[in-house]
């Protein structure tokens, strides 16, 4: 009798959770996008949430969903930046600029918190991160992948998704910072160890690597398995040895991404096409939803003057120093006009996932209260409205002024 109403109270959240996701894009598309799918989902999160309606509560099974959910987000993440952009002159110019952003961004925390270096470093973190997976929809139902501002965008959000989890794992992890890198460096082998092995088999026996790709559109889908094999595999090995489950996840898209574009060119975007309709159908809904179900509305409007200051100092401590150095310096991006890296810069200050992840550790970890972590992911909702829709709005006054 309990294991029945247990399933009927699981079903019942997840039911008005996927009610959010069928209201979010039909409401997206009523604005014309002007308001992004995901900020309706976290909108309707609060809206059923515990601290509104309490129609849904987050379960354990829920919660669990919700992690697969982080995992799909990040591993699209992974899958859509270039590694060799990463590795060029342009990702090293990024890397660069948010390097001197996330000091800007402790500094700016140090003066905030008066000292407590922790708490300063959750707030840089927090304000310098790119919600890359939140902007891939924006970017490609805009065109703007194939642009050189939307591959800028890509290699500022790969970095400004991967060195804010490194640095939450180095630097909020409970043991040393010594012992928390060398553990980075084993992940690190372990995940490039986990997608060469069955890569190396495969090219040992051909045909069961060409066995596997043409069976990978028939109903056992071997390709994705495999995709989704290495995710929970780096996802379980990030959690072992706790670290954050997004690094695992975006390891396992750049690792799987590259890996496939070697071995099979044609393929890796079919396979990516299919992590789409997995994640966005229902679990990365899920994240985003349930991430709207822990803010307190009213404690976050209590809170309006932290609201607000948090989304003026990630405009200044991360869209800035981008547009700066896109304007000061050669970062060999191909933008040319004021307006694209004015559009670069606000796109690299989205942000929202990390800034979930990094409140979460540090609420749990009592670093923060939970009504300041509430009002920074609602500050970062507010990026994912407000930077993307300015963003748009120069980009289509320049090409009608052109």
């Amino acid at each position: 009798m309990a294991e029945a109403h247990m399933l009927i109270d699981n079903l019942a959240s997840m039911w008005w959770i996927a009610l959010a996701a069928v209201l979010g894009p039909i409401l997206a598309l009523l604005t014309r996008r002007a308001i992004p799918d995901v900020v309706w989902l976290l909108a309707f999160g609060v809206v059923i949430g515990p601290h509104v309606l309490a129609l849904a509560e987050l379960t354990e099974p829920v919660e669990f969903l919700r992690e697969l959910g982080i995992g799909f987000l990040f591993l699209l993440a992974g899958f859509e930046v270039s590694t060799s952009d990463m590795r060029g002159r342009q990702g090293r110019h990024a890397a660069l600029t948010w390097i001197i952003c996330a000091v800007l961004g402790v500094g700016a925390g140090l003066l905030l918190v008066q000292g407590e270096w922790r708490v300063a470093v959750v707030f840089g973190i927090a304000s310098t991160s790119t919600a890359l997976g939140t902007l891939l929809p924006i970017l490609k139902d805009s065109g703007a992948m194939a642009t050189p501002l939307g591959r800028a965008t890509m290699v500022h959000g790969a970095y400004g998704e991967l060195l804010p989890i490194v640095a939450m794992s180095l630097l909020l992890s409970t043991r040393g910072t010594w012992q928390a890198a060398l553990i980075l460096i084993a992940f690190a082998a372990a995940a490039v160890a986990t997608v060469a092995i069955p890569g190396r088999f495969f090219r040992r026996i051909p045909l069961l690597g060409r066995a596997f790709v043409a069976a990978s559109n028939s109903t056992m889908q071997t390709t994705l398995r495999i995709t989704v094999f290495i995710l929970i595999t780096l996802m379980l090995l990030t959690a072992v040895l706790d670290l954050d489950v997004a690094l695992g996840a975006f390891a396992a898209g750049l690792l799987i991404n590259a890996a496939l574009r070697n071995a099979v060119p044609g393929h890796a975007d079919e396979v990516m096409h299919k992590v789409e309709v997995v994640g966005f159908s229902l679990l990365i809904p899920v994240f985003f939803v349930t991430s709207g179900m822990g803010i307190d509305l009213a404690a976050v409007f209590a809170q309006w003057p932290l609201l607000i200051g948090f989304v003026l100092v990630v405009a200044v401590v991360r869209g800035l120093p981008v547009f700066l150095r896109e304007a000061w310096t050669p970062t060999h991006s191909g933008l040319e006009t004021t307006r694209e890296r004015a559009a670069l810069g606000l796109y690299a200050a989205t942000g929202l996932p990390i800034i979930v992840a990094v409140t979460q550790i540090a609420a749990s970890s009592d670093l923060i209260s939970t009504t300041v972590a509430s009002t920074m992911v609602t500050g970062g909702a507010l990026t994912v409205l407000v930077f993307p829709f300015i963003a748009q709005r120069l980009m289509r006054d320049r090409a009608a002024t052109s």
